[in-house]
């Protein structure tokens, strides 16, 4: 597991309330952009970047989101090799798993949403905490 906590540069000044529950927001929901190009993870990843230091409510949004697109990146690449493995025929079990995932992390992402807007703390199942 990462651990990045050093000391905070200078970064600004800390963000108001609003600024923090939309880029908690944004760092849940800009997820299904960066999405259309097998790259989830990168949204909360740079919100994480960007504010880590400013806002530690925006900080454990990202963080969320980012382990938990990290954790499908890995679900996703263990199903492609099982197909691989098992030549096809993984395939009628698997693509319907992958379906059935795919709308379940939507419902999530949607879920995480609306609680980063309203201020509260969000924890997606399934997740490995590989940053922290």
């Amino acid at each position: 597991m990462l651990d990045w906590s050093m000391s905070a540069p200078n970064v600004g000044p800390p963000l108001s309330a609003s600024e923090e529950r939309t880029w908690a927001m944004v760092a849940h929901i800009g997820v299904l952009v960066a999405a259309w190009f097998a790259m989830g993870f990168l949204c909360p990843l740079v919100i994480w970047l960007i504010y880590r230091y400013r806002s530690d409510y925006v900080r454990q949004h990202a963080l969320e989101s980012l382990n938990f697109q990290l954790s499908l990146l890995i679900y996703t690449a263990v199903a492609v090799i099982l197909i691989l493995i098992t030549f096809g025929l993984g395939v009628l079990i698997i693509v319907p798993l992958i379906l059935i995932g795919a709308v379940a992390a939507l419902i999530v992402i949607i879920l995480a949403t609306v609680a980063a807007a309203g201020g509260n703390e969000y924890r997606y199942p399934l997740t490995i905490r590989f940053v922290k």
